[in-house]
């Protein structure tokens, strides 16, 4: 495995880059110091053997690949939770139990090892799933690796080497960037060969545009952004040519830090709330289950230890083997019956419901635990561009001459997208389509070199614009909004024309008018027709492209007219520089005097206030050397063009037409998310790597901050935080927050600090440079259009729409959802509760056991299962964003829930030992025949010492029926406490059934009543109550399943007790509902975090 310079790296913190980067600042150095440090010129290279050298010190060129976890670790993994592992124990206890007692053979032998293997296939099953889970979690690291480009141009014993591997670079070579090239290590750039050189570097940094590089030095504490002179691995090279030096390679490169950083946020990874709730819950049943077998065993151990007083000392002790087993066979199905085992099946089941209802609202959710983590989100950190904005440059304000020198006229544009249909200019002279205005739109069409096309009913542009300064991020274009508006105004003022224009003078006119009246067209298709149109009567001859010295583009046309025109577009103070005209409104292009000049950069300063990035449009005759000029490469004037340093002569007097704003827009949906966030008291932070200004004006308008309001104290770029003496009171302010200019580790440590102090954090993110800080988070979100697969892989959540107010929603959506959940762990403890009071009681009123584990795992697995799922169902509260999100460690179950399971618990106990008791000693119950099957009655003296049954005088029992079963017991009547009780057992198990369904409808709600919650109002519950009852019925019906399960049939009367004893559980919760509504003590007592505490 390469290892980079990863020998060589120290940690302070954050992954360090090499030791040799660590004393040699390449930015802050000049080239010739560069080549000096790293013994190489630009034009020999390094040696073969400097390349060897180097290979031994750094590896290769690649990112580190951790070793994983072997398939055995994987597997004891999965048994280490605490609820597992007593279930694995009592499965193990009852399959040695089960042998010993199979060696008797016959049936219930085989019906003892049902329960063993049962708990065994559930642990299998939990196993594998969490094994196929734990393969696919590190994807993020592998995702990373594709992204480096695999081959390089290199100088290598002074020869060109064009298709190296990427992966056999090392610091020292001298590598050429072309256009498109994917940059395959950090290097400093030692020489320009074009004129300019901008790179792609968003994916990393987080900036919205493209990068002007450069040769000259920076500070050497300048953050990431402003190292000009370096290119890093990993971006992309989208305008000009170079010559670069590499510094750093493998896990010593920036992107090698993320990748680092990567590792060190997955091995820190929490449990959920949830989780560490339930883990909880666990530990404190292990202790009460250990202390519950304790008190069963000590009162039984009467019944297989006997020992006779000698002198007021125990004597003459006698054990019974065959008795212990029994009652420790009680102890393992009173820690089966402990124990919900229908909880990880049923969380799971909900949990994937939820992810596809969220799914529904473009939320898609990749791991299922996040569901319930989003409804305890106390933090968002959001990302600005593309998830807070559109990441679609559009023009929000246009600037032209008014109609005599010194006037301006200024108009609004609307519309946040590439979309024609979208938005609208405000203002706009209905009937006016100007000369001035008209320039402006011939130059936005020509002086352009990017297109919009409609793909997937969505505008996106093609092609990199590399060569006009409109390249920002991922290919967005500065003016298209405006043009597409403009045209639009141009279009929908037809009539006008019709009756104004000579077409048989005016060609261009003509066919305009002709595009207009074929409206049946899509407005985007007419767009594009005068986009193409206005290139076929303007043919361009020469471009002049961009550079960072004179910023600007320029392009030369031959008009259809046979006039031929330089049209300019760039930096408004650089183009106003070499302007010495202005077009009028009527077209009329007067001198530029002083005061013009004045009103046009003041006007400039006003709309750079807004964080709008502004582009001036000018034009002239072309200079007279290429008065002739047809392209042609042997025209004498073409030599000029060959050269850069003469472009800003060429583009020289010009006139003055206009200049536009652009910005990224915010989504309009975004503002009232962030008021609903508010309401319910989640912070939004934006952590941005965009300017500081920018970033201010976006969140001032989307109400992150108020409008008139001091933010010096709540935005502050990330290397000023960093600074900061108390960096977690800074963040416990209220309000929102702004961090720009923020770099991978600095996004880390704000996760690091906010989880430290309590807080739930949602992290957005779409870059490379994200991924480690969405992995450190509670909830990692990735953008699903715009992102790179590292930041998919890393996070939990993809929006498919990248939009901030999908993370609102899923947030109530998550907190509908985990409320849901805590209905049925509630329903299904409280079920447990039942079962384990049933045995306890068994065992202390000294009677037969009641149920066998087996039907105990039945109910915990299968009857239980479908109302529990269908909990999940419940409907949302319609006022969830109104209510505060849960605090983190909240109470699964609160003393007062407890309190009323405990006593919804003892009642389920009483009844199913009640009823039991009731079939040996009566012949009915509140009016019910209990004696057509023809029992006989025993005292409950002589239920309670059953034990002592062969020591009794003349006991004898009558056969009885069930179903077409007869059961006699002429030869040993005491088996009628052994095979006899089937019939009060099947009794005992129907009442625990009828009672979980019925405890099931209280679970609708926590504190309101069947009165205001029907049970209508979830329908599926009442779907699946049926269908436990019908799983039931099966093996109460079936021969085969009623006797592995050792139950019979029962009859119309018997049914009739069942559901007498089991409906009253009913009413004791609308008892206990009632008096928790009207006394408070529903409320738990709940810790805030840090910042609720400063709130």
């Amino acid at each position: 495995m390469g290892k980079g310079s990863g020998d060589l790296r120290k940690k302070e913190g954050f992954p360090s880059t090499s030791l040799k980067s660590d004393t040699f600042s390449a930015w802050a150095k000049t080239v010739t110091e560069c080549e000096e440090n790293y013994g190489v010129t630009r034009e020999r290279g390094l040696t073969t053997e400097e390349v060897v050298k180097s290979h031994e010190i750094y590896g290769l060129n690649e990112l580190e690949k951790p070793e994983g976890t072997s398939i055995f670790k994987l597997i004891l993994e999965q048994f280490n939770d605490t609820l597992v592992r007593i279930l694995l124990a009592a499965a193990v206890i009852s399959f040695v139990l089960a042998f010993v007692d199979g060696e008797e053979g016959g049936e219930m032998g085989i019906t003892a090892f049902v329960e063993p293997l049962v708990i065994f296939l559930i642990l299998i099953v939990n196993a594998i799933v969490g094994i196929w889970q734990e393969t696919n979690a590190e994807k993020a690291l592998e995702a990373l690796k594709e992204i480096q480009y695999q081959q390089a141009t290199v100088t290598r014993d002074g020869n060109k080497v064009s298709s190296l591997p990427a992966k056999e670079l090392v610091p020292g070579d001298i590598v050429e960037l072309r256009v498109g090239d994917k940059v395959p290590a950090d290097m400093r750039v030692v020489a320009l060969i074009s004129s300019t050189l901008r790179v792609e570097q968003g994916s990393l940094t987080g900036e919205s545009e493209a990068v002007s590089k450069t040769t000259k030095l920076v500070e050497e504490n300048a953050d990431i952004q402003g190292k000009k002179c370096m290119v890093f691995a990993g971006t992309t090279v989208v305008n000009g040519n170079c010559i670069c030096l590499v510094t750093d390679t493998g896990m010593s490169t920036e992107i090698g830090r993320v990748h680092s950083q990567i590792q060190e946020a997955a091995q820190h990874e929490e449990d959920t709330p949830l989780k560490k709730k339930l883990n909880e819950f666990g530990e404190a049943l292990t202790m009460i289950i250990g202390l519950i077998c304790a008190l069963v065993w000590f009162i039984n151990v009467k019944y297989f230890l006997f020992w006779e007083y000698v002198d007021g000392w125990p004597r003459n002790f006698k054990f019974s083997f065959e008795k212990c087993t029994y009652y420790f066979e009680i102890a393992v199905a009173l820690a089966v019956a402990a124990i919900p085992e229908g909880p990880p099946a049923v969380i799971t089941t909900c949990l994937a419901l939820g992810t596809r209802m969220m799914a529904q609202k473009n939320a898609l959710v990749r791991k299922l635990s996040s569901v319930e983590t989003l409804g305890c989100t106390t933090v968002i950190c959001s990302d600005k561009t593309g998830t807070l904005t559109t990441n679609q440059m559009a023009v929000s304000k246009l600037v032209a001459m008014g109609s005599r020198i010194g006037t301006l006229r200024s108009f609004n544009v609307e519309g946040t997208s590439f979309d024609p249909r979208d938005g609208k200019i405000e203002d706009w002279p209905a009937g006016r389509m100007d000369a001035n205005l008209q320039m402006i739109a011939k130059i936005a069409a020509i002086c352009n070199d990017a297109s919009v096309e409609q793909s997937d009913n969505q505008f996106v542009t093609r092609g990199m614009p590399t060569k006009a300064a409109l390249k920002v991020k991922r290919s967005t274009t500065l003016c298209c909004n405006f043009l597409l508006n403009l045209i639009l105004v141009f279009v929908s003022l037809n009539r006008f024309w019709l009756g104004k224009w000579d077409f048989t003078k005016d060609r261009l006119k003509l066919r305009l008018w002709l595009m207009a009246m074929s409206y049946s067209l899509t407005c985007f298709l007419i767009i594009e027709g005068c986009c193409r149109l206005w290139s076929e009567l303007e043919q361009r001859i020469a471009t002049l492209e961009f550079d960072r010295d004179r910023k600007s583009m320029g392009v030369m046309v031959d008009s259809s007219s046979g006039k031929k025109l330089l049209l300019v577009k760039g930096a408004v103070e650089n183009v106003l520089e070499r302007s010495t005209r202005i077009q009028l409104l009527d077209g009329s292009t007067p001198e530029l005097d002083q005061y013009s000049r004045d009103l046009i950069l003041q006007s400039l300063h006003d709309t750079s206030m807004s964080a709008l990035r502004c582009l001036e449009f000018a034009y002239s005759d072309v200079p007279s050397d290429f008065a002739t000029y047809d392209g042609s490469e042997d025209h004498p004037a073409h030599q000029q063009l060959l050269n850069p340093s003469n472009y800003s002569s060429i583009e020289s007097n010009l006139a003055f037409v206009g200049f536009v704003g652009l910005r990224d827009p915010p989504r309009k949906e975004v503002r009232q998310a962030i008021a609903d966030c508010r309401t319910v008291g989640i912070c939004v932070m934006v952590i941005t790597g965009d300017n500081k200004s920018t970033a201010e004006a976006i969140c001032r308008e989307i109400g992150v901050f108020e409008a008139d309001k001091d933010i010096s104290t709540r935005s502050l770029t990330g290397k000023e935080f960093m600074d900061v003496q108390d960096q977690k009171n800074h963040l416990r302010q209220t309000g929102g927050l702004l961090f720009s200019r923020a770099e991978p580790k600095h996004k880390q440590e704000i996760v690091r600090l906010l989880k430290e102090d309590g807080e739930v954090v949602a992290m957005t993110g779409d870059e490379v440079n994200d991924a480690p800080a969405l992995k450190l988070a509670d909830i990692g979100v990735a953008m699903g259009i715009s992102d790179t697969e590292v930041a998919k892989e890393a996070s939990d959540m993809v929006l498919a729409d990248d939009n901030f107010s999908t993370i609102v929603a899923a947030v109530g959506e998550g907190m509908s959802i985990y409320n849901n959940m805590k209905a049925f762990i509630r329903y299904m403890i409280s079920s447990n509760i039942g079962e384990v009071a049933s045995i306890f009681l068994t065992a202390a009123l000294g009677i037969p056991e009641g149920m066998i584990p087996v039907q105990l795992l039945w109910v915990n697995l299968v009857t239980d299962g479908p109302p529990a799922t269908a909990l999940g169902f419940n409907p949302p509260d319609k006022n969830i964003m109104k209510k505060s999100p849960r605090i983190s460690d909240d109470s699964l179950i609160t003393p007062w829930i407890l309190f009323r399971y405990m006593v919804i618990g003892m009642y389920v106990g009483v009844a199913t030992v009640g009823v039991f008791i009731i079939w040996y000693t009566h012949n009915s119950f509140m009016g019910i025949d209990l004696s057509q099957d023809g029992h006989s009655l025993v005292s409950y003296s002589q239920l309670s010492h059953w034990g002592q049954c062969s020591s009794w005088e003349g006991f004898k029992v009558s056969p009885f029926t069930a179903g077409s079963q007869t059961f006699s017991f002429d030869s040993n009547p005491c088996d009628y406490f052994h095979q006899g009780k089937i019939k009060a057992s099947t009794l005992s198990l129907s009442v625990l059934v009828a009672i979980d369904m019925f405890n099931s409808l209280n679970a609708l709600s926590e504190d309101g009543s069947l009165v205001t919650m029907p049970p209508w109002v979830n329908p599926w519950l009442l779907l699946a109550m049926a269908v436990s009852f019908g799983l039931h019925f099966v093996i109460l019906y079936v021969p085969f399943l009623s006797q592995v399960f050792g139950i019979v049939p029962l009859s119309m009367n018997e049914w009739l007790l069942v559901l007498s004893v089991s409906l009253p559980v009913i009413l004791i919760d609308e008892v206990l509902k009632f008096v928790g509504r009207t006394s408070g003590y529903r409320y738990s007592t709940r810790t805030p975090s840090a910042k609720q505490k400063t709130e």
